[in-house]
């Protein structure tokens, strides 16, 4: 007799790590907040094997939706090879023998932080992004309590100028990212800490988005075909970011949103932040099999 015949080898508590209790739970919140978009809906999030702030509330929604069938992507900030996106990518696939993919086209359910994929999503794919701050009030109204009722009574004027002010300071709105949204025309939320580039993603999009703050406990939803429309004056129309002009040194792709790499010498270069897109992009010149789908922007303009 030896110890290794004494042990067992490792297996899950229960299958998607979180106990049954916990996926009903987080299940009707989450029904609740596709039934009313853009609304923040409370629930007790859970202990899960990560430190809080780094993607538990993600974390949580995507184990509570996989199966052995679904096919799951989670990138970190546009890359699918970061540490944290290498990690939770590991974790998701061995409490639920799911299968994992880096190709957006593929997955059916993709976990992001910071980052909505180039290539456009589809009816039969969710996607999951991690929120560190849900509450998208919280700089003009501290006290939660007043903010909950602020968003009860659909009284957003202090947001108005808010923006307001940053119009008349700087000439221009300065919020970059988490940029205040009007959801179905109803709720203000925080779309997560997505660029501005990524927010017209989230507008009429096919596919069902979920928005979860493990930290705040917190979850809300954006239900397919329904309209996010950025807070802007009628005569200050959005701008995202100007990216139109700039080249991925790697892949030599132009006008997505791209990450700016400081150079020893002073300079910059630049690289596409969705990774798997320049993968695709290196794979084709290469003449693999890898094909870029359909995307939201081209050459830095926004196609309808």
């Amino acid at each position: 007799m030896n110890l290794k015949s004494l042990s067992k080898p490792w297996e899950a508590v229960s299958y998607g790590f979180l106990d049954a209790s916990a996926k009903r739970e987080i299940r009707r919140k989450t029904l609740k907040a596709v039934a009313v978009p853009g609304c923040q809906m409370p629930y007790a999030s859970r202990e899960v094997p990560m430190a809080r702030g780094w993607g538990t509330g993600g974390l949580q929604i995507s184990l509570t939706l996989m199966n052995p069938n679904t096919v799951v992507k989670v990138i970190d900030q546009g890359a699918d090879d970061s540490v944290n996106a290498a990690s939770i990518r590991k974790f998701l696939t061995r409490v639920t023998d799911a299968k994992s993919t880096w190709d957006t086209l593929e997955a059916t359910l993709i976990q992001s932080r910071h980052r909505v994929p180039e290539e456009k999503l589809t009816r039969d794919q969710v996607l999951v992004l991690q929120v560190p701050n849900p509450e998208p009030l919280r700089s003009v109204e501290p006290n939660m309590s007043i903010a909950r009722q602020m968003h009860a009574d659909a009284d957003y004027s202090r947001m108005w100028l808010q923006l307001y002010e940053q119009i008349v300071r700087s000439g221009r709105v300065m919020q970059g990212a988490s940029y205040p949204s009007m959801v179905n025309g109803r709720h203000v939320m925080t779309p997560s800490p997505i660029p501005r580039w990524d927010v017209p993603k989230l507008n009429m999009a096919e596919n069902l988005t979920i928005l979860s703050a493990g930290r705040e406990k917190r979850v809300f939803a954006v239900p397919p075909h329904t309209k996010v429309e950025p807070l802007v004056f009628s005569d200050v129309p959005y701008k995202v970011e100007d990216h139109h002009d700039l080249v991925c040194e790697r892949s030599s792709l132009r006008g997505f949103f791209m990450n700016e790499i400081p150079n020893d010498d002073g300079s910059s270069s630049f690289e596409v932040s969705d990774s798997n897109l320049g993968i695709k992009k290196l794979n084709e010149a290469e003449s693999t099999s890898a094909s870029i789908g359909e995307t939201w922007y081209k050459d830095g303009s926004w196609q309808q």
